[in-house]
This record gives structure tokens, sequence and C-alpha cells, in this order.
């Protein structure tokens, strides 16, 4: 067994360095530049040509060079201050370098904060400007001080905006999702583009495309929810807002990198990394179509593989995942990238092999191009090539593709950006102004049956703002530090304007701290609580209107990147004495709304059945307290709809909505149906939705044929509705769903208006995976059903012929 700390980790790492320098200086198959009117220089020459003119001229040692990033090592070329030293890189990376991890923060400074995959504690990262500036210094050292001059490729994290000090921070993915709007969800990540490359970035680790079907999961959050089609349209949107629909890179936007590849959404035991016990059926039903339209559907030239086993081979390493699925059934042509120190963990973690070089030769193999965050195995491969043990044809593979993104990001004609412009472009107006639409319409409403919601400031006097996360707003993972926060107190404040008294009490508090990157979470005791909870009861008494936040923080649903750094749950239940607060505020019989904040799906099975409202807000990011006032006062009607089944208890887990015939049969003395269904979520006025009309009710195999679907506005508000479209397979060779999610679309009505919403269903929408995997359409009959959720739906039937 193979096991490695921190400051061994990092020691070896420095050495494998500077053997590969000393190594290279001696091996080098050229020591002179290349001309100024090399083919590769020239931007009018076609991108394949400049590739291989590149390529014929580059030695193993700098081949191997593109091939890894930096990260942890970072303090190899950059002082204790962090600043860029060249003479440093130049003395450490003699070939050049593929890639910078995450610019933005100071990795490296101190070794001691190495050894995971997140981040550091309380890390202070760089600014706009002394981000561009040094991201401009490292450039200009690959480009001057390199015999190629082959400039970086620098990436960052962007999972709900860009991850970096003071950039805009939108609601987190698993909201967005709450939107079902993709035009939306494309405009927020053409600022994240923005800000990003304004600081120098060309490359986004996001969006992540992965399925998530267990909500135990702590990275559920990240992710567009439980159904194929919703994350991938979603993830659709995403790319087209970092990168646009066409390559080149205009110079506002980055390349994006699909994550994980896959399986990651399913894991066993509902604990990250965990194996994805999954069957081909199932990832071709469930897993790959988010992945397989992404890189079908538009010019996505980076994938993440997955640190998750499948069958019993790890993703890293699975030649046919990798190569034959992603490469040769679905066409991709870009590069795949480890994820962080993936390559190492198939030794350490998966227990696979017995060096570091077993690793990287194999993961090489089976397709990987590029090891993140930094090259430990990767740096070894020169030394491997020359004894034989790896194929120079699978470098020359690997570098033909990470040079074709570095032509087509533009680096070679605009390695640097403008230091002055990088604060000026990042969180503008019109940038938070969108930050709050998007909580806006993010936010689902679960429960207002007793119609408390919405809001009359007339017929308030005193209203009680109850909760610790009021005040103290979680964003949730993935997030650095905004501007400005936005609590729910202060936007509630801001709503009042002097017409009520608004009173706050924190009533319980989750956790000792809600640091994401922190290792240890330390539950406040139950006695601090029951003192909070009674000065809340006290409070409340004085209030003729209560809202209580309830929910999780940045610790207690998050990324497990380590066994010391633990984020996944074994129940859904609200945390600590959340529920304790509840009962006593509930007793007081006064109006009472519960907002929930939170990363996962939580089983408020007490919260549904007494709140006189209830509210789902996910993380709505730095605008979170103005949408929640906005939707709580009605200036705002909600339209969000849930990305997930909510269950009523971990038992019944998996709860996902396209589940098998044979599911849910029955519990003793419980139910299988879900607390809250895929797709619900409640407005401040009705609406009507129609059965499909077909345009044709039988179609050939191959045909396609309109649906449309009438929707009204019966109430008295102006406000959103999401038509869904689902389809059954009626009778099959293959058993299918008893539902599938195939066209959506989200509307907007004043009282009174209707509006016809029209679908084409193609072959694709009615296709299925036979015995010997080959996808067909079946004759028969499928039942096509429109409705505002999963479960209150109107039928109709078309048949499809021979």
């Amino acid at each position: 067994m193979l096991t490695l700390g921190r400051r061994t980790v990092l020691a070896s790492f420095v050495s494998a360095f500077a053997l590969a320098a000393t190594r290279g200086v001696a091996s080098a198959q050229e020591t002179e530049k290349p001309p100024r009117d090399a083919i590769y220089r020239d931007a009018s020459q076609p991108v394949e040509r400049r590739v291989e003119d590149l390529l014929r001229r580059m030695s193993v040692e700098e081949k191997v060079a593109q091939m890894i990033g930096i990260w942890e090592g970072k303090g190899l070329i950059q002082n204790a201050a962090g600043d860029f030293v060249a003479a440093r890189a130049s003395e450490a990376f003699p070939h050049g370098l593929g890639q910078i991890s995450r610019p933005q923060d100071k990795r490296g400074v101190d070794p001691s904060e190495n050894g995971a995959a997140g981040a550091a504690a309380e890390a202070v990262n760089r600014t706009g400007r002394k981000t561009a500036e040094y991201v401009n210094a490292a450039q200009r050292w690959a480009i001057e001080n390199t015999r190629l001059g082959i400039p970086l490729l620098l990436h960052e994290e962007a999972l709900h905006g860009y991850v970096a000090r003071g950039a805009t921070s939108f609601p987190q993915s698993i909201a967005l999702a709450s939107t079902w709007d993709t035009a939306l969800v494309e405009q927020c990540f053409s600022v994240a583009a923005r800000e990003m490359r304004a600081r120098g970035a060309q490359l986004a680790l996001a969006p992540v495309v992965d399925v998530a079907r267990d909500p135990r999961w702590g990275r559920i959050e990240e992710t567009y929810g439980e159904d194929p089609h919703l994350v991938g349209e979603m993830g659709l949107a995403a790319i087209r807002g970092f990168q646009g629909e066409y390559l080149p890179l205009a110079p506002d936007k980055v390349m994006v990198t699909l994550k994980h590849m896959t399986g990651h959404g399913q894991p066993e035991n509902g604990t990250n990394v965990g194996p994805a016990n999954i069957s081909e059926r199932t990832l071709r039903e469930n897993f790959f179509p988010p992945f397989e339209r992404a890189v079908t559907e538009l010019p996505v030239m980076s994938v993440m593989a997955s640190y998750n086993e499948i069958d019993g081979v790890p993703s890293h390493v699975s030649r046919w995942l990798l190569h034959d699925i992603l490469r040769e059934e679905w066409g991709f042509r870009g590069a795949v990238v480890s994820d962080y120190f993936a390559i190492r963990e198939l030794n350490t973690r998966h227990r696979m092999f017995r060096t570091i070089e077993e690793a990287a030769a194999r993961a090489l193999e089976a397709g990987v191009d590029i090891e993140l965050p930094d090259g430990e195995g990767y740096i070894k491969l020169p030394e491997m090539v020359s004894d034989g043990r790896v194929d120079i044809a699978a470098i020359d593979a690997a570098v033909r593709r990470l040079l074709t993104m570095k032509f087509l990001a533009g680096v070679f004609e605009t390695p640097y950006v403008d230091p002055r412009r990088a604060e000026a472009l990042t969180a503008t107006p019109d940038a938070v102004a969108l930050a709050r639409k998007s909580a806006q319409k993010a936010i689902t409403l679960l429960k207002n049956d007793k119609g408390v919601l919405p809001l009359d400031p007339a017929g308030i006097r005193r209203l009680a703002v109850l909760g610790t996360h009021a005040r103290d707003t979680p964003i949730g993972g993935y997030s650095d530090v905004p501007r400005h926060v936005v609590s729910v107190l202060e936007g509630i404040q801001a709503a009042a304007g002097g017409r009520f008294e608004v009173e706050y009490a924190e009533a319980v508090r989750i956790t000792e701290s809600r640091s994401w990157s922190a290792d240890a979470v330390d539950l406040v005791s139950p006695e601090v609580n029951a003192r909070l909870i009674e000065e809340a009861v006290a409070t409340a008494r004085t209030c003729d209107t209560i809202v209580m936040v309830l929910g999780d923080n940045e610790q207690t649903s998050r990324e497990a990147w380590a066994d010391e750094h633990l984020g996944d749950r074994a129940s859904l239940d609200l945390i600590g004495q959340q529920n304790d607060l509840a009962r006593a505020i509930f007793a007081l019989g006064k109006p009472t709304v519960v907002v929930l904040l939170n990363g996962r799906p939580l089983s408020v099975n007490l919260l549904a059945e007494q709140a006189d409202a209830l509210v789902e807000g996910w993380y709505l990011g730095q605008e979170t307290g103005h949408a929640v006032a906005d939707v709580l006062f009605g200036k705002v009607n909600p339209g969000g709809k849930l990305p997930v089944s909510i269950a009523r208890n971990v038992g019944q887990l998996p709860i996902f909505y396209n589940h098998k015939p044979t599911s849910r049969r029955g519990y003793l003395f419980s139910e299988t149906s879900p607390l809250y269904p895929f797709g619900f979520g409640l407005s401040y006025t009705t609406f009507d939705i129609s059965a499909p009309r077909l345009a044709k009710a039988t179609i050939g195999r191959f045909e396609h044929v309109r649906v449309e679907v009438d929707v009204t506005n019966t109430g008295s508000r102006a406000g959103d509705e999401v038509v869904q479209l689902y389809v059954r397979d009626d009778h099959a060779s293959v058993t299918r769903p008893v539902l599938e999610l195939k066209h959506f679309k989200r509307v907007t009505l004043e009282p009174g208006a209707r509006t016809t919403v029209s679908f084409e269903i193609t072959p694709r929408d009615l296709s299925l995976w036979d015995e010997d995997m080959h996808r067909v359409v079946e004759p028969g009959t499928f039942t096509l059903s429109a409705g505002p959720n999963s479960r209150d739906l109107k039928a109709t039937t078309l048949t499809v012929s021979d």
C-alpha cells in the first residue's frame, strides 16, 4: 500500500521537477529558437498546420512540459510574496509549461497548506489587478524565456461565477437549475467568462454536467439535478455563456471543461469518489447524455475524467470511457484533463499501481492528455519514452490536442491582459443586477396553502427574522468573497423601508464556522442553541409575523475532497437544533414563513406540515437578501421548479422520478412517494396547462412531430410557469422509465393571458438502447404528458409505425 503525506508529496514533487530539468538540458533535441516567420507563429495559417509545424520542432521534454500544470508547486515559480519570478520558472521548467492552475490564488507560497484538492482555509487570494499582473509576468516568461515561446493556458474554477476575490457570485448550480431558464444561465456565465478573461484566464473548470441521483452526496449542490435532459440543457446554456458557439475564442470568452466523466453523481453509499456501480445501460440512458450532447452540439475542447471507478476501472484509466466512447463514438477532438491529484490517487486511493510512473503510463494510454493540478506523474514521461515504457505517438497525440486548444484560445496572438481593466470589468452594475434576477428566478415556492405569501407590509407591525444564516449568508462551495453579499436580514430591512419594525434573533447556530475549506466541522452545542432558541421565542412573541431562515451552510454540505475533509451525510434532516427552533416558533401560532438556504435537498417533513409558507432558496449568491425580500413581499412572483425530487427520509433513496416500473412497490409503515416531486414549484397565481396536441397522431420511426400545449394564467397576478413535456414508451423490448423529461419552456403570462408552447418530438426523444446497445426507435405507442411538474400531468398518445 502506498501512502503519501502532505510534506512527502511536496518533497517528491520538487525532486521530480529538479530531475526532469537536469535531464532535459542534456537531452534537448533543439537548442536554437525557431525563426520569427515559423509557420506556427503565423496567425493566418490554419490551426492544424500551425500545430504540426510546432509539434515537429519540439523535443520530448518540451512536449511533456505541455502535459502538466502547476499549483502546489507554484513555490517553484514565485517568491515568498507570491510574485512570479521568471528566473525561478526557467530553472524549474526550462522547457516551458502547459498550464498554471488557479492563478488567482497563492497556492504554493506556504507549503503547509498543500495536500488537498479544494482550497486552503482562510486564504486571501489575489485582487483582479494582481492576478492580471501575475498572469502577464508568467506569459512573458513563457513567450520570451523558453525556446519555443509557447504561451500558457491558465485555468480557474467557475461553478456559479468566477471563483475569485471580488468576482460576481451567482446562485449555486442547483439553484440555477431551479430557474429552468437556459437564456438566463447563458447570461450568467457570459459574465463569469468576461470577468475571468479580464484577469487572464482562458479555461474554466466548469460546467459540472454530472447527473446527481443521491442527495447524501455533498456535491449535489454543484449539479443541475437528477434529470439528464435538464442537466444537458443547463450545461449547453453554460457552455454558450462561457465560450460561445464557435471557436476561436472571442476576446471576452473562455473555454469550458466538462466535469466529471462520469457516474460521479451516484456514488456507492453516497460518499464522494465512491464506486459508481452503474450498468452500461444506465450510463447511456442517464449519465452519458449531457456529455454527449455537449461534445456533439458545441465545440467543447476539454473534458475532465471523474475520480470514481465504474465496474472496477477508475475513469482515469478507462480507455473504453475516454477513447472508445468519448473520442470514437462521439467524435470528441479536444483534450481530456485529469481531476486534481487523480493520477496520484490511482495509487493512494484506488490502490492499483506500485509507482506513480505506472499510474501515469496507464492514464496516458487511456486518453488523459494533461495532469492537473501538478505534473507529479507526467513529469516522468520523458524517461519512460526513452526506456520504451511509453510510446512517443501517445505523447504526440496528447500534445497535438493541447496545442490545438492553445491556438483556438488565441493565446499565441493575445497572451496579455490590461491589469487596469481587470477590476473595472468585475462585479459591474449589470452583473450585480443579473445576480439578483437569477436569484429571484431560482426561488421555488413549496407551500403557501394559507395564502400568507406575499406578505403585505401594511398588515405588519413588527416582523421577526430568525436564524443565524439570515444574517451570515451562505453562498455555497467554490466561492470566493464577493464585494458584498446581501443577507436576508438586510434585504428585508431594505424592503420594510420604515413601514414596519424588523427584529432579529440568531435563534439557532449550525456550526462554529461555515468555512468551506476548513477540514473540521464542529456543531454548536445543544446548550448554546437552547439559549438562542429561548431568546428567539421571546423576540417572536413581540412580533406579528415571522420569517425563519433554516437549512445548510458550506460545511454541512460540500465536496469531501480528503479523508480529513468530509462533506457527505447519512441523513437528510435539518442539522442540529433547527427543528427544535421550528417547533417552538410554530407553537406560537403566528404567521410563519420558512426560507431554506441549503446545498442538498432536505427532508423537511416538519416544515412541510406546519409552516404557513415554505420557500426553497438553495444558495442564492451575493444578492440573496434582495431576491428573498422581492419574493416574500410580492415584488417578484416565484416561478422556480425543483431540479430534484425531495425525499421524505434517507430510507427512500434513491428517489429520482425517472425510475423503472418495478421500483417503488411500497414500504411497510411509510410512503414511496417523495415529499416534493421533481419539477415542482408553486406561484402566487394559478395556471392551467392543457394536454398535448399532436400535429399527427401517427408517425414513422424516423419522423418528427410537432406538439402544442396551451398554458393559461387563471389567477390574478402576472407570473411564470414552466411547461414540462414528458414521454413514456408504453411497451418496449427492454424496460423503460415510467417518465422521461424531453422538453420544457418557462413562460411569463399576465392575468387571464394564454399562450401556446410548441415542441418538436424527434426520433432521439423516442429512442432507446436495445439489447445489443444500439440506439433505436421501436414501433408502438408512446404516452406524451404535459404539466407543471412530474406528478400533475395530462396525457395523449402518439403512435409510431414501422
